[in-house]
C-alpha cells in the first residue's frame, strides 16, 4: 500500500468512528464531548380516584346532621343548573375557606363532565343526587333503582368512585325502599339535612342568609342549590356570620369523621 492510500484509510476510518461517536451520542441524548448522563424518563400520569362511601358505625342509615359538640357544619348543594354559577359559587366557598358537599344530578354531569373534577380538585366532597332529579320515593322499585345505578355509574366513569354521599331527589328523605335501593347501590347512608336554605324560590340573597343563619347550629347539614344567582351573593355573607359564630364549613365526611 502507497503512502497516499494509508493516508485515505487513516481519514475514512476517522470518519466513521466520528460518525459512530455522534450517531451513540444522538441516541442516549448526550453529548460525546462529556460524560454520559441518562435522561430521566417522565413518570406515568396515574389518574387521582375520587373518595368512596364511608359506613359510620354508630350514625343512623339517614343522615340529617353531625355531632353538635363540634364547631363545624356542612353546607350540601343540590349539583345542577349553569355551570357558570356553580363556577362562581366554588370560586366564593375557596375565597371564604369553605369546603362543600354536592350531590351532583346524572344528566347535569352528562351535560358538565370537567364539573366533577373541579369540584374534587377544590377538596369539596362529591356525591349521587340521581340520575334525572325525578321524585324518586314515588317510583317503582326498577325505576328507582336506575335513577340511582345511573348516576352512580357516571361518577364512576368520570371520577373512578361512586361519590361519597347519596341523596334523594325532590325529598328530604329517602323512603324505606329508596334507602334499600341505595345501599344495594353502595351508599351506607342516605344524606338529608336539618337546614333548609330554600335558596331555590328565589327570596333574594338576604332572605337565604337569614334563613340559613337563624337555623344553623353545631353540626347542621344546611340544604342549598346551584344554579341560583341569590345563592352566590348569599354566601359570603353566610361564610362571614358562620366565622363570627366560630363554626367551620366542611364536607360532610370532615363534619363525621
Amino acid at each position: 500500500m502507497t503512502t497516499t492510500d494509508r493516508r485515505a484509510a487513516l481519514r475514512t476510518g476517522a470518519g466513521l468512528a466520528a460518525a459512530g461517536a455522534l450517531t451513540a451520542g444522538a441516541l442516549t441524548g448526550c453529548s460525546t464531548n462529556g460524560p454520559t448522563v441518562a435522561r430521566p424518563a417522565a413518570p406515568p400520569r396515574t389518574p387521582s380516584v375520587a373518595p368512596a362511601p364511608r359506613a359510620y358505625p354508630h350514625r343512623p342509615v339517614q343522615i340529617e346532621y353531625g355531632p353538635r359538640d363540634r364547631p363545624r357544619v356542612a353546607l350540601t348543594f343540590h349539583g345542577q343548573g349553569d355551570p357558570a354559577l356553580a363556577r362562581a359559587l366554588l370560586d366564593e366557598a375557596e375565597k371564604g375557606g369553605a369546603r362543600l358537599t354536592v350531590l351532583a344530578v346524572g344528566s347535569w354531569l352528562d351535560a358538565h363532565p370537567r364539573m366533577a373534577h373541579r369540584i374534587l380538585d377544590g377538596g369539596h366532597d362529591l356525591g349521587n343526587h340521581t340520575q334525572h332529579h325525578v321524585d324518586i320515593n314515588a317510583l317503582p322499585e326498577a325505576e328507582a333503582y336506575a335513577e340511582i345505578s345511573g348516576c352512580a355509574e357516571r361518577l364512576r366513569r368520570l371520577t373512578g368512585s361512586i361519590g361519597t354521599w347519596f341523596r334523594p331527589s325532590r325529598a328530604t328523605r329517602a323512603s324505606p325502599l329508596v334507602e334499600r335501593l341505595a345501599r344495594r347501590a353502595g351508599y351506607p347512608h342516605v344524606l338529608s339535612y336539618d337546614v333548609d336554605s330554600l335558596d331555590f324560590t328565589s327570596p333574594g340573597a338576604p332572605a337565604v342568609t337569614r334563613r340559613i343563619t337563624s337555623r344553623i347550629r353545631h353540626g347542621s347539614v344546611v340544604s342549598l342549590h346551584f344554579g341560583y344567582a341569590d345563592t352566590v351573593a348569599a354566601l359570603p355573607a353566610v361564610l362571614e356570620e358562620l366565622d363570627r359564630r366560630g363554626l367551620r364549613a366542611v364536607t360532610t365526611t370532615e363534619l363525621l369523621s
